[in-house]
């Protein structure tokens, strides 16, 4: 049909207001509103004006737009954001309306009623930031702010993205978790095992590290997201484990990240440092997660009998290749029970004492070193207990470094 016969056909079917008459065509005339657009085509096709007020496509929603947008402004008047997005939900009656539409007077130039809704409800918040001396811009795939309009109700929520944070953490002592680790008998819930903490260690490297990004932000609650993780009792020093601090509900998005980290290291007091801070995305945590960086040990050995200078050196040497390593007895319960290869690129160590080694080994990201050690009743092979043939077990673990590249 053409363009004025359909305006025309449509107009007939009731009072329609210029906006959503134009938007039954907005894929014509460029850089024309849907205002313009149907001002135009009601001219051309001869119908009367219709009022907004009394649009029955619309029921005069488009009213309410600059009411919406100093709403919006007053929900983030005190939170820093510099990209943001509307979006809204549809009445039962405006759904049916549009289905009507579609069904009666199909038109392909046509855009949907919400994208309408929310590019005027953006114009208007921009207008209004900009009254206020402030500025942002749209968003559609990340928005530090996002409003959601409900127009059957009229009410309006919203919502606040994350911010993230990148940096690498030392952990100097023994004895800490990297998250924390829920009392097994009250699973979080405070009781006399746990001392009412909820908590089977009394603090973690994110507990120490996630307090001072909490003030900064003026954030609700937050995680921290490691690149893998260090057992309990073993240290991490060098340069650090990569992580990701990710913040619930920013007020503040742009801090200053060295006293964040002066703060961390005063408050953790010789426990966790933390270093190399900069501002961060969402995708660092998936990146952070899945790298499986090289990574350099050292350990302590504990041997079942007296073993020679050159019994070590040989196995080391007999070490260095690939490793067939079946889940770990100890963490089978909360991990999925396969065999991994992986690869342990250096080896090597000396005698303490006859029954006792320090050895450094640099693998691949994955490999446990504690079961590269034992042997794991067999589930790791080789291992540094078969090819020295006595008991070996780690009793001091110590990660020296993290090879991620960065």
């Amino acid at each position: 049909m053409d363009p004025i016969e359909l305006a025309a056909y449509l107009a007939s079917a009731g009072p329609i207001c210029d906006r959503c008459l134009g938007r039954r065509f907005a894929g014509l005339g460029s850089g024309l509103g849907n205002a313009e657009r149907g001002r135009s085509l009601r001219a051309a096709a001869g119908v009367p004006t219709s009022p907004e007020s009394k649009c029955w496509v619309c029921d005069g929603v488009f009213a309410r737009v600059a009411e919406w947008a100093e709403e919006a402004a007053e929900l983030v008047a005190d939170r820093e954001f510099a990209t943001f997005l509307f979006g809204v939900h549809l009445s039962p009656r405006q759904e049916a309306v549009e289905e009507f539409l579609d069904e009666r007077f199909p038109s392909p130039w046509s855009e949907p009623f919400k994208r309408d809704v929310n590019r005027e409800l953006g114009k208007a918040f921009e207008r209004t930031l900009a009254e206020q001396g402030r500025a942002a811009t749209v968003d559609f795939a990340r928005p530090d702010v996002q409003f959601t309009v409900d127009l059957e109700t009229g009410g309006i929520a919203l919502t606040v993205a994350p911010v993230f944070f990148y940096g690498r953490y030392r952990k100097l002592v023994r004895g800490i978790p990297q998250t924390h680790w829920p009392c097994r008998s009250c699973r979080g819930r405070g009781c006399a095992s746990c001392g009412g903490t909820g908590k089977l260690y009394p603090t973690s490297v994110e507990e120490l590290v996630l307090p001072a990004f909490l003030s900064a932000t003026g954030g609700t609650g937050g995680h921290l997201h490691g690149a893998g993780r260090e057992d309990i009792d073993a240290r991490m020093l060098g340069r650090g484990r990569p992580f990701v601090v990710e913040v619930k509900e920013p007020r503040v998005r742009t801090i200053d990240l060295e006293a964040v980290a002066r703060e961390v290291n005063g408050a953790a007091a010789g426990r966790v440092e933390v270093l190399d801070l900069r501002p961060g995305a969402p995708d660092l945590v998936a990146q952070v997660k899945e790298e499986h960086a090289d990574k350099r040990y050292r350990a302590r050995v504990e041997l079942g009998e007296p073993v020679t200078e050159e019994a070590l050196a040989r196995a080391l040497e007999a070490l260095v290749g690939e490793i067939e390593q079946r889940t770990p007895v100890r963490v089978r319960h909360r991990r999925a029970d396969l065999v991994r290869r992986r690869r342990v690129l250096e080896a090597s160590g000396r005698l303490l004492s006859p029954t006792e080694a320090e050895v450094e080994v640099l693998c691949q990201g994955g490999l446990y070193m504690k079961e590269l050690i034992s042997g794991d009743e067999g589930a790791t092979q080789p291992n540094l207990a078969s090819l020295l043939g006595v008991p070996a077990k780690v009793v001091e673990l110590d990660v020296l470094n993290v090879l991620d590249g960065s």
